[in-house]
């Protein structure tokens, strides 16, 4: 199973290869952009194995992840925030 995780474009650099800096709730990873060319920073991206894949809206952005944070509570034994 492969797990595509959503994460906000910080700034993008382009060049032979376009990257961007996305951020992942406080942690930040240089992403590859070539698949998504019309991301910019402010967007939000789905991101499988360092590459965006395609472009979302920060609702549904923000929902997968309140999902991701359940999914790591349940894991921890914790109550959901």
């Amino acid at each position: 199973m492969c797990l595509g995780v959503p994460g906000k474009v910080l700034g993008v650099t382009g060049g032979d290869l376009r990257l961007g800096r996305v951020g992942f709730g406080g942690i930040v990873k240089e992403i590859c952009l070539a698949y998504v060319p019309e991301a910019e920073a402010g967007d939000y991206v789905i991101v499988h194995a360092g590459f965006a894949i395609s472009r979302i809206d920060e609702a549904s952005a923000r929902r997968t992840l309140s999902y991701l944070d359940e999914l790591g509570a349940a894991r921890e034994g914790e109550e959901p925030r």
